[in-house]
């Protein structure tokens, strides 16, 4: 079950600061696309995103997209934010983590994974041992798929809630 701990819940991505990273040694940060950064079912980047991404490039901290979805989805996102990307990551197995690493010259410690999901993000980002953000989706609903994670992953958090206190919090 620790697999599924992250070692921080955030209530978004958007209230982290680069200080903040970069006290936790953060250098680079992988993010989940769908319902981390944006709603599962919008196309464009709202402006609160770009302006995140800024403020990390701005304090030298490196974002790549690492997604489940496909290339069209990722990379037309992508592009429009500026950022590399990494598409069909096969979260939670390693090898989208691996592709995403070779963009960077950092060590494992260096790296956070951001996303929604436990059973993607957070145990994919915990078996690649980078440090690992659980974020509040941004919408309440999802694709059909997702749905079938979620309820997988109240059975998962109840369990986890019976030996670590469990809470949301807006800084990181």
């Amino acid at each position: 079950m620790k697999m599924f701990l992250p070692n921080r819940m955030i209530t978004s991505p958007y209230v982290i600061t680069p200080e903040q990273l970069q006290r936790n040694g953060i250098k680079v940060v992988f993010t989940d696309l769908d319902n981390t950064l944006i709603a599962w079912d919008d196309e464009a980047a709202p402006e609160q995103l770009h302006n995140w991404i800024k403020e990390l490039k701005t304090a030298g901290i490196e974002l790549t997209i690492v997604s489940n979805n496909n290339e069209e989805r990722v990379s037309k996102f992508a592009e429009e934010v500026g950022v590399p990307f990494v598409y069909r990551a096969k979260k939670p197995l390693n090898s989208g983590f691996k592709r995403a690493m070779r963009i960077y010259a950092v060590r494992r410690d260096e790296v956070a994974m951001i996303g929604d999901q436990l059973l993607t993000d957070i145990l994919g980002g915990n078996r690649a041992r980078l440090f690992t953000i659980l974020v509040q989706p941004v919408k309440q609903s999802d694709a059909w798929n997702t749905k079938i994670n979620r309820q997988i992953e109240k059975m998962i958090v109840s369990l986890l809630k019976r030996k670590n206190p469990l809470k949301w919090e807006d800084t990181l």
